[in-house]
């Protein structure tokens, strides 16, 4: 079956008035839908005349430029907290260079540390914009550089601290120093960013080794949970120990301080008891010897004193019967005589 030939007579005929209504309309849509731009409420913009930088901090909102390329405006989010992975990606990407090239993960986490071991070390580096201009034309994509920067930085502070450091008690330190020393270089190229934080995500010995390192740390705490224990029975048994000895120290001084205590009162009852003796001494011999007598005497029970001069006495027997028959007692001896 044939098709039918279409004659060029046939064409339905253009004007040239109607290409000219055409080319103006097309114009005065381009023009009015070049003549302002929108800002949203986290961002900032900059505007450009043929290619040179004329205004800078617009804030959000509804701005004017010149229309059919003479002003362009770049808009970039300077409120929204951006980051860079390095080592492994998460879905929902805040900026281009968020994720560094899937084949090169790998190498990027694979650091030598100080004393010649291998670990897999992942982090983040989050930051903001702070001077839009500085960021879009002081530096070839600033945000490149930075994840350049980072890595350096990284590999410097990882390669001065042994594998220890690195796996468990200097991940702390190796945060605040990357910290520093990123936000220090940042300012020094004029990337108009700021670094809010970096984050170690994961530290781990390469998979070839890793279960021989497992190993080694369980190793380590176990020893030092056996160090915590012996350290518990040392605390306990040293401090009763000395706290039996401290006892033992005070009964001694304070049985020495009583000893010391009666020989002096014993020492100054006799110079006062001498003292009186060398006033009175007959006097005072008598009293002492009353006294004594008074003391002694009762603690004999019943007595007979007889005088030197009885003789041919007749003992008798107690009225009563339960009682025991008196004891006999020496002869009195006479009292001291007087000088």
């Amino acid at each position: 079956m044939s098709r039918p030939i279409i004659e060029v007579s046939d064409l339905p005929k253009i004007s040239p008035r109607g290409i000219g209504i055409a080319l103006l309309a097309l114009l005065a849509f381009l023009t009015l839908n070049g003549l302002w731009y929108q800002v949203p409420a986290e961002s900032e913009a900059v505007t450009l005349r043929f290619g040179k930088l004329v205004s800078e901090n617009i804030k959000p909102g509804l701005h004017f430029k010149l229309p059919l390329g003479i002003d362009q405006a770049r808009i970039e989010p300077v409120q929204r907290q951006l980051k860079l992975e390095f080592g492994f990606n998460t879905p929902g990407a805040t900026s281009d260079f968020q994720y560094g090239d899937r084949a090169e993960e790998e190498y990027v986490k694979n650091m030598v540390t100080g004393d010649l071991n291998s670990a897999h070390v992942e982090w983040v580096v989050q930051y903001r914009i702070t001077n839009l201009a500085d960021y879009l034309f002081k530096v070839r994509e600033a945000a490149e550089t930075l994840r350049d920067v980072s890595e350096s930085v990284m590999r410097e502070i990882v390669g001065d601290r042994t594998v220890d450091e690195v796996l468990t008690v200097g991940r702390q330190e190796i945060e605040t120093e990357a910290h520093t020393k990123i936000n220090r270089i940042a300012k020094l190229y004029d990337l108009g960013l700021a670094i809010d934080q970096v984050q170690l995500k994961g530290v781990n010995p390469p998979p070839a080794v890793r279960a021989s390192f497992d190993e080694v740390n369980r190793a380590q705490q176990e020893r030092e949970q056996l160090i915590n224990v012996a350290r518990g029975e040392y605390n306990k048994a040293v401090p009763r120990a000395k706290g039996q000895a401290d006892q033992k120290i005070s009964e001694a001084e304070g049985d020495a301080l009583k000893r010391v205590n009666e020989s002096t009162g014993d020492a100054a009852r006799f110079k006062a008891v001498f003292t009186e003796y060398s006033k009175a001494p007959d006097v005072t011999r008598q009293r002492l010897y009353l006294e004594t007598m008074a003391e002694v005497l009762p603690k004999l029970g019943n007595k007979v004193i007889l005088d030197e001069a009885a003789s041919n006495v007749l003992p008798f027997l107690p009225l009563n019967p339960a009682a025991a028959p008196p004891k006999p007692l020496a002869p009195l001896a006479p009292s001291p005589a007087r000088r």
